[in-house]
């Protein structure tokens, strides 16, 4: 039986010629912080999109929990799909609803919570990304570094057991950066969330990973704990891309 939460075999994914995925293999266990550093192009973003099923692969097998992503039927994709949260780049919030409906609306409609559970739980998410002050507020009337914790919040509100992050602080201003990640850093540090971070913030990834993966044209090449990518890379192609983003 496997201990792994997340388990990628001989994936590989291509877009006409390119191959974006070449023979992919690597698992995460639950609970760990992985973190997937690379140069753009390198593959990291595509598995992300590849567990939250927005596309799939060519080949190969995906599961998360025991349960198959792909190879898989609409059912089963459904269910394993519901222990997956993401927070993207671009914070994807409904412009009509308050921040406060943004966080409820899936628990209600995808989990089946009474409309007063759900909103219980997401008070308590923006006070924990401190924003309980504004529930009633549009999307439209926040800071993208308060629209991005308002995104955390909706992930975590539907109890994912796997939380992925897809440069989540991309979009932001350079002054708004620090805010959002000390609340992932509060969440990986309070919670036992497994989580996948796509990142070129090298300190954060510093401070939250278990394991950092370095990806390079479709492929890890290396891999190990922060301390060990960070300060002894093993792989030329590990140091050159550290020495141009450090």
């Amino acid at each position: 039986m496997s201990t792994d939460l997340i388990r990628f075999e001989n994936v590989t994914k291509r877009f006409g010629d390119n191959t974006v995925l070449d023979n992919l293999c690597f698992s995460v266990r639950p609970g760990k912080h992985v973190t997937l550093i690379g140069p753009s192009g390198s593959g990291k973003t595509t598995i992300l999109r590849l567990l939250m099923t927005l596309m799939k692969p060519d080949a190969g097998t995906i599961s998360v929990n025991g349960g198959r992503l792909f190879p898989a039927g609409e059912k089963e994709i459904r269910e394993v799909r519901k222990n997956i949260g993401m927070v993207f780049q671009q914070f994807n919030l409904f412009p009509n609803m308050s921040v406060l409906r943004n966080v409820t609306e899936a628990p209600v409609r995808v989990l089946g919570l009474s409309k007063d559970e759900a909103e219980e739980r997401a008070r308590d998410l923006l006070d924990l990304v401190g924003l309980g002050d504004k529930c009633g507020s549009k999307p439209s009337q926040l800071s993208g570094g308060q629209q991005q914790r308002v995104a955390i919040a909706r992930a975590l509100a539907m109890r994912p057991q796997v939380l992925l992050l897809d440069e989540v602080t991309s979009a932001l201003d350079p002054e708004l950066v620090a805010g959002v990640l000390d609340v992932l850093r509060d969440i990986a540090r309070t919670t036992d969330i497994t989580m996948l971070c796509v990142t070129h913030e090298m300190n954060f990834a510093r401070d939250i990973s278990d394991e950092v993966l370095m990806f390079d044209s479709g492929r890890v090449i290396e891999s190990g704990s922060p301390e060990k990518i960070f300060s002894d890379p093993g792989h030329e192609r590990t140091r050159e891309f550290l020495g141009a983003v450090l």
